[in-house]
């Protein structure tokens, strides 16, 4: 399992549109061999921004990169119009290859 986050500091009075672009977007990602689940985080409030955070969940590390060549890709992340600046930098690209996983009662998920 690869797992593929990416941070964004958030505008505090940006937050409204920056999850209605995301809630608003057609992903792609479900066209995608490998991909299993999505996640869209709200992390703390800092004094200028909010923390926000998308998290995939992959097969392996090579259909997420499949992905990310992919013209679903780059459908996904065409430029949004927008009149102000939603966040703060670049977002922050973290990859993972699981290790472990465990899983609790009922989630049928087990090292």
């Amino acid at each position: 399992m690869y797992i593929a986050m990416n941070r964004f500091k958030v505008v505090k009075d940006s937050t409204a549109d920056f999850e209605q672009v995301w809630l608003g977007r057609d992903s792609q990602l479900g066209e995608m061999p490998g991909f299993v689940e999505f996640h869209l985080l709200r992390g703390p409030e800092h004094e200028d921004h909010v923390l926000y955070a998308s998290h995939t969940i992959w097969a392996s590390k090579a259909d997420f990169e499949a992905w990310t060549r992919s013209e679903q890709f780059r459908k996904a992340h065409g430029r949004v119009p927008t009149t102000k600046p939603l966040y703060l930098g670049h977002p922050q690209f973290e990859g993972f290859e699981a290790i472990q996983t465990l899983g609790g009662a009922g989630s049928g998920s087990a090292a």
